[in-house]
């Protein structure tokens, strides 16, 4: 391979850092907003339950966060995947070299 292949498979991984703190912070606004939708198309509220309120029961508040939960690992997931794949067919290299996962 390379000197200058190299050398760019070892940038990307750094610039990608800011472009994907970005799209993870833009892909949770997302996120919420969508959470907010489905929230009021299931249970025609405006305002899903919190932890803390005291007039909801545990499984109202426990069904909330599970579609929460979701709504957010399925957008992550779309942004996390659609950023590298973007910067994967400008630069023809990888954003992450980690096999194991983010987690």
């Amino acid at each position: 391979m390379s000197r200058l292949k190299l050398k760019r498979e070892s940038k990307v991984p750094l610039a990608y850092k800011p472009v994907g703190f970005a799209l993870s912070w833009g892909g949770g606004t997302l996120a919420g907003i969508a959470f907010q939708k489905a929230w009021k198309v299931l249970r025609h509220e405006d305002n899903a339950p919190d932890a803390l309120d005291r007039d909801r029961g545990w499984g109202e508040i426990l069904v909330a966060a599970a579609l929460q939960g979701a709504i957010f690992a399925v957008v992550r997931s779309v942004v996390d995947r659609s950023g590298a794949h973007a910067v994967y067919r400008t630069t023809g290299v990888w954003p992450s070299d980690d096999k194991t996962g983010r987690d």
